[in-house]
This record gives C-alpha cells, sequence and structure tokens, in this order.
C-alpha cells in the first residue's frame, strides 16, 4: 500500500501536524496530513487530493523528500509512505480529518507522539537535516 504524507511549513518555520482521531487506528497521536494513494493516482495526485480533503486546501508545488517502507502491526501489508515538501494556496486550513491540529517548530516535533512510521523525518526536520522551506525553494 502506497501512502503520501505532506510537511506544510509557514512563513514562520512552523510545520503544520495533526493529530489523529479518538477511535480512529493509533488514535490521538500527531502525523502530517496526507493519506492513502488510490488505484491510478500518481503520488502527487494522491497528496493534492488529501490536502483537498483534510484540510481544505490548494497544493500549488511539492518536492518528494523522503521514503520509507514501514510495517504496522495491525496493517497485513507493508506500507511504503512517500514524505513530500508541500506548498499550499490558502492561508485559512479547514482541518476536517484531525481531532486537533497545531502549527510548530520543527526542534518542538520530539515533543509529540507521532506514528512510527514518521520518526525517521521527525529527527531530519528536528536537527535540520531536512529544512522544509529550502526543500522548495527553485521549484
Amino acid at each position: 500500500m502506497k501512502q503520501v504524507v505532506a510537511v506544510i511549513e509557514r512563513k514562520d518555520r512552523r510545520v503544520l501536524i495533526g493529530q489523529r482521531r479518538r477511535g480512529d487506528t493509533s488514535e490521538l497521536k500527531w502525523e502530517f496530513p496526507g493519506g492513502k494513494v488510490r488505484e491510478g493516482e500518481t503520488p502527487e495526485e494522491a497528496l493534492a487530493r488529501e490536502l483537498r480533503e483534510e484540510l481544505g486546501v490548494t497544493l500549488t508545488k511539492c518536492r518528494e523528500i523522503a521514503r520509507v517502507q514501514h510495517q504496522y502491526a495491525h496493517f497485513a501489508e507493508e506500507i511504503e509512505i512517500h514524505f513530500f515538501v508541500a506548498a499550499v494556496a490558502d492561508e485559512e486550513i479547514a482541518p476536517a480529518a484531525f481531532e486537533r491540529v497545531e502549527w510548530v517548530l520543527p526542534r518542538e516535533l520530539g515533543q509529540y507522539e507521532f506514528l512510527a512510521a514518521n520518526r525517521e523525518l521527525i529527527a531530519h526536520l528536528a536537527t535540520g537535516k531536512i529544512k522544509a522551506g529550502e526543500s522548495l525553494e527553485g521549484e
């Protein structure tokens, strides 16, 4: 199964994270917005659709920054996750898929309980190895 994930950074360098809803698998854990790639979709098309559905925003540009294979205990098949740095056209978000959302500085990401598959990306963002905003410059 393929999934796509967006790291969206504001001008103040804060990135958007969302908390999974109560009753969801891995309830109340934190994640970046995104979701499953449907049959016939490219990862970029899936990312645009997921951001529209989850946040009510329009994707303007994106660039893949990482790819991870992960096996969750509650899934039979391994998940391939494509992580993108993403820019959106909208200043305001309408988070429809989360218990709550927060804009946090990359160095603060370690204070949140994220899904296991996000750990390596969180470490790279928190230490500055990956700088989301700079990753889109020149795109």
